[in-house]
């Protein structure tokens, strides 16, 4: 037996360059088996991993594995999100060209994830900066383009003004953009669109089938969908009060019900309403002008102060004519919601509410809650959004909310203004139509070309792809392909006019929404996808990832699949049949007395007594130790992978990873149990190790019968085989792990007797060491290899098959059950599985619990319900 120490520097590399040379993970797309499609989400090249990479990559990872041992042609692909402001901020700062520095930093990622033993197809890896993925994206667009699918509007942006470019509402932060941290302006400007609006209603209802969905993200969907039901009602205005040409204004509601309680109009800052009175009053001009100076993210509209501007316009009330609302300006009213414009009814709904109370304008309940006493039913600083009955609202009164709505529907459909119905029932969607342009240089050139005489024009398809000028500049601040001297000059396809290049590049959104798919023929020139081959490898079937991209990512790409579907690239609607968002690794902070954050590496953690004490390193400083946080580099609470993977191996930071907590939780960081995986590695290297030596002397052939202790190991060891496989399937990592640790702990015991075996249990004890070198292989796929030749295997254990389970050996030969006297619980007794019940009634009666319960009484009867519980009744 060896008494060697498992050395992971010595043995990773050996295995990694072992694995690359047979090309094991390399899935072929003419397997005959059947296909099992396995997808991280890919990263972007910033020029390191984190450890957050390695939680994800691993969890996927041994998916992979063991879907490949399972027979499976197993497509588990890596490639590189590598467009972004990141990029060009990079080039600014260090004066090199975003190319170079992406790539360079590539080729750094690369390396680390190698790392890492990440089985994993490199033969299909790609940079969504290549010319050569992004020539099929832009084809993609033409195809949307001439599908009716895409389209150029205008329409209001957020602007960064440092930036210099287009944000999405999600981009801007506490009204700020999301990198800059310049405060964000609104503009008008022409922007090219995809019209993911033209699936609202399919994108929810599909929602229903993505059973392997976390519910979570599926809610999230939904609310940012955001369908509702409600009534668009015509307000007639007062024409004495109302600019010319303007007769009316239409809102959108959900709660028709509340129009009784009614205070006041609010529309948007550019709603025609409010462009026609602002150009006689210039108050109201520069209420307008300061609004627009805000972002339009929703949550800035949410949490800003409300604030408006009494236009003088009143509106008349579609019940009452004499009774007449008036109509603000508002900035929390957006012209991209509903019609832009809403009624207020304060009494029910606390942004009303505030607007009122601010500006005077009172309320009037009009719902009041069951067993309340409508007479004293007042609302003051909290609105009430409850169930309960109509009051303030003559014909209404009485209803519940659901028969006021349907009352109010039908009268204002009957009531006739001009040649259409005062109110009109109508579904209405949250969801807005996405602006992918963006005034950037390193991105993916929109294939437009416009043209003084023919206007819009896309550039011919034999033309792609528009390449990136290699030679931009970024001295100037805005887009560098504005500035380059020629890349834009152009002659019109059409006409041979002299024309211009669009300049706007992609939101970094679209490459990412359809590289999925490209990664099922990465190779043909001729097309984003081979039709029979995307339609064979997709859907995927387990997708891995952060739920910071449960709306935008993965929305998208479920239009982007639709539309690629619409024009003859996929035959499919849904890109990923199941979703996992797993948790993030966080670690807790250490503070210097001056606020200064160090990091993990620089500090020594001890225990005291009670308490924990942290101290610098090298000064021996004390430090404080700070909350648990997701690691980042301002807290400098980062762990860098390589260093972790020098000093103990991949193989243990790969099972710290899977053990310390459902995958689906953040993982506390923790150099302790770090080191525990690191022992549990060496223990298992050696009961490795003893097992065999002792499999050299056990027969070849299985035996023809085992005895009893032999029959316990293989129960021990198929009973885990069992537990493992199903945890792996359901991505119960960290169960998976529980049960490895388990049946190790059973066959060290087994080992430890230390007497000669016989025949029958040394065969068992060779057959249990194969086994759990199978079940660490996803997770420890380095130390399984080792383990594999020691144990005399032929060829690699990464391409071998998952072992058959024994199903015979999983049944227990004996039952135990929960043994009550008069119904309350005294004990439990284990009786053969197949024992009749006078046996059973006879073992339970001799327990000691049983008669001390009993105290001499007689035994009137005893109810034996089968394989659970008796019941002795005195």
């Amino acid at each position: 037996m060896t008494s060697e120490r498992y050395n992971a520097r010595e043995a990773e590399p050996r295995w990694q360059a072992a694995w690359d040379k047979k090309a094991i993970f390399v899935s072929k797309n003419d397997d005959p088996r059947p296909k099992y499609y396995v997808l991280e989400m890919f990263p972007y090249p910033s020029g390191r991993i984190h450890i957050g990479h390695v939680r994800n990559y691993t969890l996927g990872d041994v998916l992979a594995r063991y879907m490949r041992a399972r027979g499976f042609n197993v497509l588990h692909p890596m490639g590189w999100d590598a467009f972004g402001l990141p990029a060009e901020n990079a080039a600014i700062e260090r004066k090199v060209a975003p190319k170079a520095w992406t790539y360079d930093n590539i080729a750094a990622m690369k390396k680390q994830l190698r790392s890492i033993g990440l089985s994993l197809d490199w033969s299909r890896e790609f940079a969504t900066c290549d010319p050569a993925y992004y020539k099929h994206q832009q084809k993609l667009f033409l195809d949307f383009l001439r599908a009716g699918l895409a389209e150029r509007e205008k329409r209001k942006i957020n602007w960064d003004p440092v930036d210099m470019t287009v944000l999405a509402n999600e981009q801007v932060i506490d009204g700020r953009g999301w990198r800059s941290g310049a405060v964000v302006e609104q503009r008008e400007m022409n922007q090219w669109v995809f019209k993911i609006t033209k699936y609202s209603q399919e994108l929810l209802d599909a929602l229903d089938t993505l059973d392997r969905w976390p519910d979570k993200v599926r809610l999230m969907q939904r609310n940012w969908i955001g369908r509702s039901e409600g009534l668009l009602v015509r307000f007639a205005l007062d024409p004495a009060t109302t600019p010319a040409g303007e007769s009316e204004l239409k809102i959108f509601t959900t709660r028709p019900d509340t129009l009784f309680g009614a205070k006041f109009m609010a529309i948007s800052a550019d709603h025609p309403l409010a462009v026609a009175a602002a150009a006689k009053n210039p108050e109201l001009a520069e209420f307008i002008a300061e609004t627009k100076r805000h972002g339009t993210a929703q949550e800035i509209i949410d949490t800003a102060e409300k604030q408006g501007f009494d236009t003088g316009i009143r509106a008349l009330h579609p019940f009452d004519p004499t009774w007449k609302l008036p109509v603000y300006v508002a900035n929390f009213v957006l012209m991209e919601y509903g019609t832009g414009a809403i009624f207020g009814c304060p009494a029910h709904d606390q942004r009303d509410l505030d607007f009122v109370n601010k500006y005077g304008l009172g309320n009037t309940p009009v719902v009041c809650p069951e067993g309340v006493d409508p007479k004293t039913f007042v609302i003051t600083d909290t609105a009430y959004d409850g169930d309960g009955r109509m009051i303030n609202s003559r014909f209404l009164d009485g209803m519940t909310i659901d028969q006021a709505k349907e009352d109010v529907a039908k009268r204002l459909e009957k009531e006739i203004r001009g040649n259409a119905p005062v109110g009109e029932r109508q579904v209405n969607f949250r969801l807005r139509d996405w602006g992918i342009s963006r005034q950037r240089y390193w991105g993916c050139p929109i294939p437009i070309i416009h043209c003084p005489k023919c206007d819009v024009v896309p550039v011919p398809d034999k033309d792609l792809p528009v390449r990136l000028p290699d030679d931009a500049t970024f001295d100037k601040p805005g887009n560098a392909l504005d500035h380059h001297p020629t890349w834009k000059h152009v002659t019109c396809p059409k006409c041979g006019a002299k024309a211009l290049r669009e300049t706007d590049t992609m939101d970094t959104f679209v490459d990412s929404s359809w590289y999925f798919a490209r990664f099922t023929d990465p190779w043909n020139e001729q097309a984003p996808t081979t039709l029979d081959v995307v339609d064979r490898m997709m859907p995927v079937d387990q997708y891995i990832g952060g739920v910071e991209h449960a709306i935008l990512h993965l929305l998208y790409s479920r239009f982007f699949v639709r539309a690629m579907k619409a024009t003859g690239h996929i035959g499919m609607e849904e890109p990923f049949a199941g979703m996992f968002t797993q948790g993030m690794v966080v670690h807790e902070t250490y503070q210097k007395a001056d606020g200064s954050y160090v990091t993990p590496a620089e500090v020594k953690v001890e225990t005291v007594g009670d308490a924990r004490r942290a101290t610098l390193l090298t000064t021996g400083e004390e430090v404080s130790i700070g909350p648990i946080e997701k690691m980042s580099k301002s807290k400098k609470n980062t762990v860098d992978p390589d260093d972790i993977i020098a000093t103990y191996g991949a193989d243990v930071a790969r099972w710290f990873m899977l053990s310390d907590s459902p995958p689906d939780r953040d993982v506390i960081w923790s150099d302790e149990r770090v080191q525990g995986a690191a022992r549990f590695v060496q223990r298992l290297w050696r009961l490795i190790n003893e097992a065999a030596e002792i499999g050299t002397a056990a027969p070849p052939a299985r035996p023809a019968s085992f005895g009893p202790e032999a029959t316990a190991l293989r129960k021990a060891a198929h009973g885990a085989l069992d537990k493992v496989s199903g945890g792996i399937e359901r991505l119960h990592f960290n169960v998976c792990l529980a049960h490895i640790r388990e049946f190790t702990n059973a066959f060290a015991d087994v080992l430890a007797r230390g007497d000669k075996p016989s025949p029958d249990l040394a065969w068992a004890i060779r057959e249990a060491a194969l086994i759990l070198t199978h079940l660490v292989a996803p997770m420890m796929p380095h130390l399984a290899e080792e383990c594999w030749a020691l144990l005399g295997q032929p060829g690699l254990v990464s391409e071998a098959g998952w072992p058959q389970i024994e199903r015979d050996l999983l049944v227990e030969d004996s039952v135990t059950l929960v043994v009550q006297v008069n119904g309350k619980k005294r004990g439990d007794v284990t009786v053969p599985r197949g024992a009749q019940n006078p046996e059973i009634e006879a073992a339970v009666l001799a327990l000691d619990a049983v008669k001390l319960a009993l105290g001499g009484k007689a035994v009137r009867k005893v109810i034996i319900v089968p394989m659970r519980i008796v019941n002795v009744v005195g």
